[in-house]
């Protein structure tokens, strides 16, 4: 899909928190796939709280090491440290395959000089292509969710490309109460993975998701659905362009109709010709502006 930010609940925060000087916030890596930036607190010590991190940083272009392959199931080592107030609203950005630290610091930088925490969560090309490791990647960022040092907080959802699959795998488990996936895209997978042999992976992920129907296909159906009939209903807004071989226009549509049937408040904003997952740097003013009134309608002030 397209760039699509999304806030999951919505209500007034006590105060609108000040924005982050460039180069003022932490960075803590809490698994191989998912870092957490977020503003340092320096009030009193009782605020501290126990997060599950790696290697944690002070920087303003920390690292990030995109996923190619099955989530890190390794238990992090516990470090103790002073954490934003929870009133701080959290904003989860679902990256692109393969996003570069480059490209992505421009979305994160945007929104934690918005007075916002941001999670990266960047998702591997098997979470796309094995569906299961998808949706127990999506279970590992929802248990993360309710920490105690995430679960107070207004959520925002910025996802895009196959973030926003990820995305729906989480949606997926809201759906199902947590008791236990989107018609996959082969014409763009190979411009997406390997340019020069664009035939062949096209090919290839069609007998792909032939030979493993059961697995594959029947369960990107599934997703469609349960993104189609969301759980959660809060404000959406979506970026999409007519001319995007990994994102079918009438689709986007299609759903965006269906939402605001179902009372939910959506705005868009589509261009005739965009590059997919870089409608920003394509229209930076358009892109900017749409999304600065968004966000100056939702209930919360950001």
């Amino acid at each position: 899909m397209g760039n699509l930010p999304l806030p999951t609940r919505v209500f007034r925060a006590p105060a609108v928190p000040e924005p982050i000087p460039e180069g003022k916030f932490l960075s803590s890596r809490i698994s191989s796939g998912i870092t957490y930036f977020y503003a340092p607190f320096s009030g009193d010590s009782a605020c501290s709280a126990n997060v599950p991190l790696r290697n944690s940083s002070s920087s303003s272009s920390p690292p990030l090491t995109p996923l190619l392959s099955h989530v890190d199931t390794t238990t992090p080592s516990q470090h103790r440290l002073d954490v934003a107030p929870t009133s701080r609203p959290l904003l989860l950005f679902f990256s692109w395959l393969g996003a570069q630290p480059g490209p992505v610091s421009k979305y994160r930088d945007l929104y934690l000089n918005r007075g916002m925490d941001v999670l990266v969560i960047q998702s591997g090309v098997m979470h796309f292509l094995w569906p299961r490791w998808g949706l127990s990647y999506g279970l590992e960022v929802l248990k993360l969710l309710e920490e105690p040092q995430f679960s107070g907080r207004a959520v925002l959802v910025h996802a895009t490309s196959i973030g926003g699959y990820t995305f729906t795998q989480i949606l997926t488990h809201i759906a199902r109460g947590r008791k236990e996936h989107c018609r996959p895209g082969p014409e763009g997978l190979g411009k997406t993975l390997v340019p020069r042999f664009e035939g062949f992976v096209k090919n290839a992920a069609l007998l792909y998701f032939w030979l493993f129907k059961r697995q594959t296909a029947d369960v990107y159906d599934s997703s469609i659905r349960v993104f189609h009939n969301s759980p959660i209903t809060s404000p959406a807004l979506f970026f999409f362009s007519e001319n995007d071989a990994l994102c079918d226009q009438a689709v986007v549509e299609k759903c965006i109709d269906h939402w605001r049937r179902r009372g939910v408040s959506v705005a868009s904003r589509k261009w005739k010709e965009s590059i997919h997952a870089a409608h920003m740097r394509c229209h930076p003013e358009d892109y900017h502006s749409t999304l600065e009134n968004f966000l100056n309608s939702l209930v919360f002030p950001l």
